[in-house]
């Protein structure tokens, strides 16, 4: 048992008792003892005071303990305390501080989500945001698509009233449940705008806004006016292409001795990947595969088909004679201790000068005040006796006011460059003391200069244009002769028979072909070691030597000619460029992989190399490189819709031999496969030639095959 509990009660109280019966205590103890018999805090708002009320005056609270006198007491401190302060404060103390701060966190949220959605206009500008307007997407109004002005008007063709236009709503695209992309929603309309930078990339075309002063735009209003429209000023338009690749409708039956199809539009010397024009050899240098340089037959074979094409094109060029120490002579400066002499030359015939030097730039002979403007052929008969012996000309870019000093010397080397010298080899000292004559294009030796003086930069950025450059002088050093020095606009002819002699001194006379130093590869297929030959490239070559015995009558390129047909009659595993198809087709392989590529394109450039000398060589050569000749035509015929894939074509048939997804060819390698059609057509009369060009030319407009 637990002894009872005494209260203490004031003394103006005498009606309290002061005790409390054992039994009656002793359950109500208990009942305060499960409460809390610690001390409990409390705060006194008044008086800030903490308050401590002990366990057992707690109980008697609860249950009313308190004599009649203290409740008044307590009810009088309440009415007070409710006058004091106002009940929405009583509210806020009663509340849980944490719901407190949860609910003002949502309140933060709600207001800046309501503010963002509604005062987007204020966040993202509309200088920044664009507005798309579908009148910007009208067909023959004559707005531009890439217009981000606001285009006021009646809206020409179909695309409304600026002020009834209604915006376009910004829409999600799925594409093919894999991905998304941002378009717009005319809802009124119907329609759905996809960007066009997807469609370019997705479906491999390309697109830009017509200059008004381009053809196409001029064609599009001299169709106009013939329709019975106004005509009249050109209106902006949006040319869709499908491919930016040209096909060359064929003029006349190709002849073999004339235009090689239309290479008259290549410059093979401008390319990237040409490092520089040999001055040894006087043939493109390439880096394709790779970047030291070495000689490439098929981009050497191009080099002088493209000079021969332009030859027959363009109008004769503009020759300006500098020298020729007979009817023209010129006035030289000759430094002292320097000599120049012109002599009489049994071999030539003719005169020409000697000259004696120092070893520096101040002794040079040169002649000074040249300026000669556009015409940046240099060609000149040259022969040195001397290591030191070398020709400088020094050329004057009159727009930055920068001058190039080209030197070409007697050494192993190709292009070097140490600050404005750019050095070109003319080979070893085997080279000396023999008569050549250099063809230099002055503009391509600076470019390519240039190029390797700042490799890091694009290639734009090392352009220089060719009307920029002026010849200011030309100088000649050591010990050495020189004859006939001019400049022209071009020489063609010279640039072309540079090439036809470097196949003459280059083949293979074991095997009959001119092999590939490099080594090579190709996905999926074994690597090709240095030295492989390419149908592509004797077919070229061939068509060279072709011209140049036609042209020249020099039987030095037929007899190389016909040793090229060679490699045509030996399998490509054993070193040679053949192929069989199913064990049944003849196929002159441009890479003689294992297993077999079948290379579409390089392969109708070997049989027009076949058809070139069959065509120009006398009877006994003409029948061996006919038969090899109709030998493929049979092939091409039988397997030429293999390439076809009912949009597109083919690279090759790797799908075939590798049992892999086909190698699609690219837009300009599928043009020159509808080229290629195109000219064999004028030469071969069978309907799947004709009629399978003419499809291909539609896929590169958009057509494709019908479905089932």
């Amino acid at each position: 048992m637990q002894k009872c509990n005494t209260i203490t009660v004031p003394d103006n109280i005498s009606s309290f008792n002061a005790t409390i019966s054992t039994k009656t205590t002793t359950s109500r103890a208990a009942a305060a003892e499960k409460t809390s018999l610690t001390s409990t805090p409390t705060q006194d708002t008044k008086t800030n005071r903490l308050v401590v009320i002990n366990s057992a005056t707690t109980a008697l609270h609860k249950h009313n303990y308190y004599h009649p006198l203290q409740k008044q007491q307590q009810q009088r401190r309440r009415r007070s305390y409710f006058k004091r302060e106002p009940i929405f404060v009583l509210i806020i103390m009663r509340l849980n501080l944490k719901a407190v701060l949860l609910l003002l966190t949502v309140a933060v949220v709600v207001i800046t989500c309501a503010v963002y959605m509604r005062c987007a206009e204020f966040i993202f500008p509309r200088d920044l945001v664009r507005h798309w307007d579908p009148k910007l997407y009208a067909v023959g109004g004559g707005l531009d698509l890439l217009n981000t002005n606001n285009i006021e008007g009646d809206g020409g063709g179909g695309g409304g009233s600026s002020d009834n236009s209604v915006p376009l709503q910004d829409i999600k695209c799925l594409i093919n449940q894999e991905y998304t992309i941002n378009c717009k929603r005319d809802e009124e309309a119907h329609e759905i705008y996809v960007p066009f930078s997807f469609l370019r990339t997705y479906f491999d075309i390309s697109g830009s806004m017509s200059n008004p002063s381009s053809p196409q735009t001029l064609e599009a209003m001299n169709n106009d006016v013939l329709a019975g429209g106004g005509g009249g000023v050109a209106e902006p338009q949006f040319l869709w292409m499908h491919s930016t690749a040209k096909i060359n409708l064929p003029k006349a039956k190709y002849d073999a001795r004339g235009l090689f199809m239309y290479f008259e539009n290549y410059n093979v010397e401008a390319r990237d990947r040409v490092k520089c024009i040999s001055a040894a050899e006087g043939v493109p240098i390439s880096t394709q595969w790779e970047k030291r340089g070495y000689f490439y037959p098929t981009q050497i074979a191009q080099f002088a088909l493209s000079h021969y094409s332009k030859n027959l094109t363009e109008p004769a060029p503009r020759i300006n004679i500098l020298e020729n120490a007979d009817d023209v002579r010129n006035t030289w400066q000759i430094p002292k201790g320097s000599n120049l002499s012109r002599i009489w030359h049994p071999k030539f015939n003719s005169t020409v000068i000697q000259y004696e030097t120092g070893a520096d730039f101040d002794s040079a002979i040169t002649l000074n005040n040249i300026n000669q403007a556009m015409d940046l052929v240099l060609s000149v008969d040259l022969l040195l006796i001397t290591n030191s012996s070398s020709l400088l000309v020094t050329i004057e870019n009159h727009e930055t006011k920068r001058t190039y000093r080209v030197h070409y010397i007697p050494a192993d080397l190709l292009l070097s460059v140490q600050d404005d010298n750019i050095y070109y080899g003319l080979g070893g000292t085997q080279t000396l003391n023999k008569w050549r004559h250099l063809t230099r294009d002055l503009h391509i030796d600076v470019q390519k200069g240039l190029a390797l003086e700042s490799p890091k930069k694009s290639s734009l950025a090392n352009k220089v244009k060719r009307s920029d450059l002026r010849v200011v002088s030309i100088a000649f050093m050591g010990i050495g002769f020189f004859d006939n020095v001019s400049l022209s606009t071009s020489n063609h002819l010279a640039h072309f028979y540079d090439a036809a002699e470097w196949f003459i001194s280059h083949q293979d006379l074991r095997t009959g072909g001119w092999p590939n130093p490099v080594r090579r590869s190709l996905n999926g297929f074994a690597e090709l070691k240095p030295g492989w030959l390419s149908a592509m490239g004797q077919g070229h070559a061939i068509s060279v030597l072709a011209r140049a015995y036609w042209h020249s009558g020099d039987k030095r390129y037929l007899r190389a000619a016909t040793l090229g047909l060679k490699p045509y009659r030996v399998l490509s595993k054993d070193g040679g460029v053949l192929a069989q198809f199913m064990d049944k087709y003849n196929w002159y392989e441009e890479y003689p992989t294992t297993p077999a590529s079948f290379v579409l394109n390089g392969f109708i450039y070997s049989l027009l190399g076949l058809y070139d000398l069959n065509t120009t060589a006398p009877s006994f050569i003409a029948k061996e490189a006919g038969k090899l000749f109709d030998q493929g035509m049979l092939s091409l015929k039988k397997m030429l819709l293999l390439y076809d894939t009912g949009s597109g074509t083919s690279y090759d048939l790797r799908h075939l031999s590798l049992g892999v997804a086909p190698n699609l060819a690219r837009w300009d390698y599928h043009a020159t496969h509808v080229n290629q059609l195109l000219l064999l057509a004028t030469i071969d009369s069978d309907p799947i030639i004709a009629q399978t060009a003419e499809r291909w030319k539609g896929y590169m407009f958009g057509k494709r095959a019908k479905h089932n």
